[in-house]
């Protein structure tokens, strides 16, 4: 395979996985798949990147991020959860720290 193929192949594989974060984050549920609110909601977020508040929002969002994997990762482990949705966190069990309902 050549080069540039490889290349494309991971690119896409990608943006495939980030298209994932943006269902798995219950986004498209909540806007009805509208790409304009979509798009809107991440123009948004760069916008607060770029602010001066992005560093304490790059941490913040991090941590919920890591938080929710971890809980997902605790969930499938114990056999209660899809892998897909984040949006809805099942009851935790209690035996770890989770993602809990709190938001």
């Amino acid at each position: 395979m050549r080069t540039w193929q490889v290349e494309r192949r991971k690119r896409t594989r990608h943006l495939i996985e980030l298209g994932g974060l943006v269902v798995k984050a219950g986004i498209v549920d909540l806007t009805n798949g509208d790409r304009a609110t979509i798009y809107g909601a991440l123009l948004s977020l760069a916008a607060k990147l770029q602010s001066h508040e992005d560093d304490h929002a790059r941490d913040l969002w991090a941590a919920k991020g890591k938080q929710a994997f971890d809980a997902e990762r605790h969930e499938e482990q114990m056999g209660r959860r899809s892998p897909w949705r984040l949006a809805q966190p099942a009851k935790c069990c209690g035996t770890t720290p989770c993602f809990s309902n709190k938001r």
